[in-house]
């Protein structure tokens, strides 16, 4: 069992679904602390936390830890590179919390315009001051959004409704994908000068740190709002306080450079402030916290590294593509047989996924071989597999063939001194969906492989797909969907199943008998 820690306030959706899925021993507790945590439980094999310190002589209190998740975007409380140095992948949850933050900002925008915070307080002292609340509509304003990521696309479309406009400012988006979210994209620069509100949305780094800085803000309009959702760090608070006195600008707040109680560095100078609000939502929680159990278990069980931060994984490589590396190698193994001794391993990624190889092994490992840790890195799965005995290819690909954007694996395993079993497996990605597009020569199959799958090959005659559904039937088992395709030469046949329920290997046994099938195999996945 690997032991899970939570030492957060965490919605339990994260623990269920690690339990119900098996193999993990969920340990939450808000109250005790991360600290006294791993004091009590030094044998974690995996962390989540939301916006709790994680840091290097926490590390050293779990020996066996492996993987760090943070259930939201921002993970600048741990300190991910010494995680990488003791082998351990930091997660994040990028989007979980998007809605959230961004109907944070429309709320505080909207609070300030109407001085809402003032006005209730002199409403519940007593008083009637309205001509003292006079404020300002937001509609037809322009908004600046520096950073357009999931937050930041989120608040374009919160905000449609009040007509604003809205400039952005991400050096990564492309026109036309700005001009599908109705932004216009401009620099840095412009943003400041022609927003009468510009919300901050970028991590905080060694590029981002201080970036709202003197000329930025001398920039801005007079009376303009800068919202800050993102990281205390982005601001130069000695800028803005110079900035305020000079162009009476607004600040309205939500970070700072540590979550705890005592006087915060920005009370002079925001108009506005909150406890780190942004991801503060029962919705929110339980996304995050679903999303942060949902990756660790791809993460074990197929390999899916897409959400890792502190390692360089290329942004160009779709995450769906992990899981049909997964998905495909899964179903070869189970062809040449899952307890047979595997002799060899190639591998053929086409089109774009040709560069990705030393990544997509992983994926391509975990489905290969059940008992392989997803914690290894390129190198340490290539010195596996040597361990093993296992030969490993990542074969050069012809790209005229035009299998574009697919993966090709071919196994062989060892039956005895003499004789081995080969298979091939080919699959490729169709509208988002992972696809099985052949098996050795049955070619054009494009059936999806999640489930449960018996799949038989036999020499082609009528009647064996009848016998193979009432061998099924006997045993309570219905058939979801079917392929039945022959052989180039016309004189083999496949018939691959998807079934509503595991086959019992006597089954598949009996199966094989009846129609002295040449292969017969169940395979989940």
């Amino acid at each position: 069992m690997k032991k899970v820690l939570i030492p957060t306030k965490l919605d339990a959706v994260a623990g269920r679904i690690l339990t119900e899925h098996g193999g993990y021993l969920v340990v939450q507790d808000e109250e005790a602390g991360l600290a006294a945590l791993a004091a009590a439980h030094p044998d974690a094999y995996a962390l989540i936390v939301r916006s709790e310190k994680v840091s290097g002589e926490a590390m050293a209190m779990l020996p066996e830890l492996k993987v760090i998740i943070r259930a939201g975007a921002g993970y600048n409380t741990i300190d991910v590179k010494d995680a990488r140095r003791r082998g351990i992948d930091v997660m994040n949850t990028p989007g979980a919390n998007a809605n959230a933050v961004a109907e944070e900002v429309v709320a505080l925008m909207l609070a300030d315009a109407r001085q809402l915070v003032a006005a209730d307080a002199s409403v519940r002292s007593g008083k009637w001051e309205k001509k003292q609340f006079m404020g300002r509509e937001i509609a037809g304003k322009t908004l600046g959004i520096v950073g357009v990521g999931f937050i930041g696309r989120t608040l374009i479309k919160r905000l449609r409704g009040f007509e604003m406009r809205v400039i952005g400012y991400d050096p990564v988006l492309t026109e036309d994908r700005a001009r599908d979210l109705g932004l216009e994209l401009a620099d840095l620069g412009t943003v400041f000068e022609e927003a009468d509100y510009v919300s901050l949305h970028v991590p905080e780094n060694d590029q981002t740190r201080g970036m709202v800085n003197a000329d930025l803000l001398g920039r801005m309009k007079p009376n303009a709002t800068i919202i800050n959702c993102a990281r205390a760090g982005i601001l130069d608070e000695e800028a803005f306080r110079r900035a305020k006195v000079e162009r009476g600008l607004r600040l309205l707040n939500d970070v700072y450079p540590k979550d705890e109680e005592g006087a915060k560095s920005v009370a002079d100078i925001a108009d506005l402030l909150v406890p780190h609000l942004g991801a503060n939502t029962r919705e929110a929680n339980a996304n995050a916290a679903r999303r942060a159990a949902e990756q660790l278990i791809e993460f074990d069980d197929k390999g899916i590294t897409s959400y890792i931060v502190n390692r360089e994984i290329p942004a160009g490589l779709d995450e769906a593509y992990g899981e049909l590396a997964h998905a495909v190698a899964k179903l070869c193994r189970g062809m040449v047989g899952r307890e047979e001794r595997l002799q060899c391993i190639s591998s053929s990624f086409y089109g774009s996924l040709a560069p990705y190889g030393q990544w997509l092994i992983l994926p391509v490992l975990s489905g290969a071989l059940e008992e392989f840790s997803r914690s290894n890195d390129y190198a340490s799965a290539l010195q596996y597999l040597k361990d093993m005995g296992v030969e490993y290819e990542d074969r050069e690909t012809d790209q005229q063939k035009g299998f574009e954007n697919s993966i090709t694996i071919d196994m062989r395993v060892l039956l005895d001194a003499t004789r081995t079993r080969a298979c091939s497996v080919r699959g490729t990605v169709a509208e988002n969906n992972v696809m099985i597009s052949r098996i050795d020569d049955f070619d054009k199959l494009y059936f999806e492989p999640f489930g449960h799958n018996l799949i038989v090959t036999y020499r082609d005659r009528p009647g064996i797909l009848g016998q193979i559904g009432a061998a099924l039937a006997e045993a309570g088992i219905n058939i979801d969907d079917v392929r039945n395709p022959h052989d180039s030469r016309g004189v083999k046949s496949l018939a691959w199943l998807k079934v509503n329920r595991p086959v019992p290997a006597e089954v598949v046994a009996g199966i094989a008998e009846k129609i002295g099938a040449e292969t017969a195999v169940y395979a989940e996945i």
